[in-house]
């Protein structure tokens, strides 16, 4: 029988997931499991900065080729954000995500018309240890400045990326994207944070 396909189906989106994923994002950036080693953070800071000149070349395939076939990309709606008790402002699975990037190419999404242009700073990138060592936590703060029909918009805050190493390359476990001003109106983020 063939494994679930998460670009057709949320299979993995459970009770347990939900459980586990508020476990992963909570007290992780704790002294004691900063992680110093410079060739490594070397190597999760280029990662970040390819994902964020991919965003900003709108190359939204090659973006979602980063994810792992089971993936989130969450931006919370509030400060410690559980998904399972309060509604987020994005809460993405794999299907989600690929329905996204789909509408966005389609040049008929009506909030990117026209599209937005952007240009994204990634700074103080901290990494954090897990119990598994080839998944490894990402702490970085963000500012993205997106230009679209005469009117620029800034976006800042903080990302935590849940990294797996494949040896050759990081794939995007989950995408945490925590907006200073999460309680404002935001009036309908369009691009991908």
């Amino acid at each position: 029988m063939d494994a679930p396909d998460p670009s057709t189906s949320s299979y993995y989106v459970s009770d347990d997931f939900y459980a586990a994923l508020v476990e992963d994002f909570s007290g992780w950036q704790t002294p004691d499991r900063a992680i110093s080693d410079a060739a490594l953070r070397d190597s999760c800071a280029r990662f970040l900065a390819e994902e964020a000149r991919l965003l900003d070349r709108d190359r939204l395939d090659d973006w979602l080729a980063l994810f792992a076939p089971e993936c989130i990309y969450w931006v919370p709606g509030t400060r410690d954000g559980d998904p399972r008790r309060e509604i987020a402002i994005a809460f993405d699975d794999r299907r989600r995500l690929e329905d996204r990037v789909f509408r966005l190419q389609t040049g008929e999404a009506w909030s990117q018309r026209p599209g937005s242009r952007t240009t994204r700073m990634v700074s103080n990138i901290e990494l954090f240890s897990t119990p598994d060592p080839e998944i490894v936590m990402v702490r970085s703060n963000f500012l993205t400045v997106e230009f679209r029909a005469g009117d620029t918009r800034i976006w800042s805050g903080w990302a935590g990326h849940r990294l797996r190493d494949m040896t050759t390359h990081w794939k995007i476990l989950v995408k945490q994207v925590n907006l200073i001003d999460y309680d404002q109106n935001l009036r309908n983020p369009s691009i991908v944070l």
